[in-house]
């Protein structure tokens, strides 16, 4: 039994009817002229300035409240993003995870998983390797340096005009 769903064509203007005709795929020099102009930013970068964001939030905690702890909370905070973060790096840049569409995917949801999975680890250990520990401290790292995503969006290159 299959369900005949049909879909709103009045909702479509024109201009979106004649785009979605007149589309068709890239050219070589097409693409190569897109990559240039809008070019992609690298997943180490973002995960450098995650750790440099961690190393100066941690300085500016000892240098604020004299407190050592907090520095290393901190910096566990930024650590519990950075590692995670690193390793998804490191296995969706590697060979293997662009040998096809389905394999990307792939590779998307498996390192995903074990990025969570190893946030997830870090956080329960924070009270054995972190003696003693401040929760809040903690969490103020690791929010700020998840923040960096965000900011990533803003350091993409402008769009160069031809």
């Amino acid at each position: 039994m299959a369900i005949d769903r049909q879909i709103p064509h009045e909702s479509w203007s024109d201009e979106d009817v004649a785009a979605a005709a007149a589309s068709k795929p890239l050219t070589r020099e097409q693409a190569q002229d897109l990559r240039t102009r809008q070019p992609s930013l690298s997943p180490w970068r973002v995960v450098g300035a995650q750790a440099v964001l961690g190393v100066a939030m941690a300085l500016l905690a000892v240098l604020i409240t004299a407190r050592e702890d907090w520095a290393w909370s901190v910096l566990y905070g930024a650590a519990t993003v950075v590692v995670p973060a690193a390793l998804m790096a490191r296995g969706m840049t590697s060979k293997l995870s662009s040998v096809s569409p389905g394999a990307s995917v792939a590779s998307f949801m498996l390192w995903q998983f074990v990025k969570i999975g190893v946030s997830v680890a870090m956080l329960l250990l924070a009270p054995t390797l972190v003696q003693p520990l401040s929760w809040p401290a903690l969490l103020v790292g690791l929010v700020l340096c998840i923040k960096v995503y965000v900011l990533a969006l803003l350091w993409r290159p402008a769009v160069k005009n031809k």
